[in-house]
């Protein structure tokens, strides 16, 4: 999939990760995230999870991703202990100077319909610093709630809040989950 979106100030395209694609992904996650993963790691998730995997483009150049991998395990919503297939977001990020264009929203809606529609997840979750406001303020757009504070999760020490949103049969992603 490919998508050309007129951001805020500058024009950018969404598309599906290539494995060529790797470097730009470690050379983007390493300017922006403390934590880092090995080359393999992202190797592994291009070709397990092409279809939900995302870059965003701007005149040529990779400037954003997102990173997602599909996972069986516990419910975050269902009462009784109940398995099921679930999106999990392990690493998204955006170039500082291609932030609050919408390019991280961009991301973000992208896979989590691709994580639905191509592999069937039920919810999706992710793990973000306590810290970190401005992406929990996104992910609250789509419908993200706090399930948890994850204690010491990063290596640094600090708390996480591990979110999660359900992803209903006939709802819209598009930074709102409830319709």
């Amino acid at each position: 999939m490919e998508q050309s979106v007129k951001g805020k100030r500058v024009p950018f395209t969404i598309r599906n990760v290539r494995l060529d694609d790797v470097d730009s992904i470690i050379k983007i996650n390493r300017l922006t995230l403390p934590e880092n993963y090995p080359y393999y790691f992202f190797v592994e998730h291009v070709k397990e999870y092409d279809k939900a995997f995302y870059v965003a483009v701007v005149d040529g150049e990779i400037v954003g991703y997102i990173m997602p991998r599909i996972e069986y395990g516990f419910s975050n919503f269902k009462a009784i202990p109940t398995l099921v297939k679930k999106g999990h977001v392990v690493s998204i990020a955006v170039l500082e100077k291609f932030r609050n264009q919408g390019i991280g929203s961009a991301l973000l809606d992208a896979s989590i319909k691709s994580m639905k529609e191509d592999y069937g997840a039920e919810e999706v979750y992710l793990e973000v610093r306590v810290t970190n406001y401005p992406a929990i303020s996104l992910y609250e757009k789509f419908g993200f709630t706090k399930v948890k504070v994850l204690k010491h999760y990063y290596a640094d020490g600090e708390d996480a809040y591990l979110m999660a949103t359900l992803l209903k049969e006939n709802s819209k992603v598009s930074g709102n989950n409830s319709t």
